[in-house]
């Protein structure tokens, strides 16, 4: 499946426009997470513990789009966007959200 952030692919012609899908993915910050960021904001430097959350978490999300676009008979999303939040108590968890327009395509001659 072809994902991208563009409304059109190069060499084709969109002949369905299937709809809106979305992947949504919610995780949690756990003490250890926490702790080891606070160190980092302490000292400097970047805090890879959560920089690999939020890489694994919009990964799982944008898989989660593709698979519904997939169950829908897509065979590209157009119009990528992923949006994060926190949500919890002070801001304990990390929401991601993909989304884009499922579309059905044929190569231009």
């Amino acid at each position: 499946m072809i994902i991208t952030n563009t409304n059109n692919i190069d060499n084709t012609m969109v002949t369905e426009y299937i709809g809106p899908v979305f992947g949504e993915v919610i995780e949690g910050v756990n003490f250890i997470k926490d702790f080891a960021a606070g160190i980092r904001n302490f000292v400097g430097g970047r805090s890879g513990m959560y920089e690999e959350s939020v890489i694994q978490a919009r990964t799982e999300a944008i898989n989660e789009m593709a698979m519904r676009a997939q169950q829908l008979g897509a065979e590209a999303i157009l119009g990528l966007k992923v949006d994060y939040e926190t949500l919890g108590e002070g801001g304990s968890m990390l929401m991601v959200t993909a989304s884009g327009t499922a579309v059905k395509l044929q190569r231009k001659q």
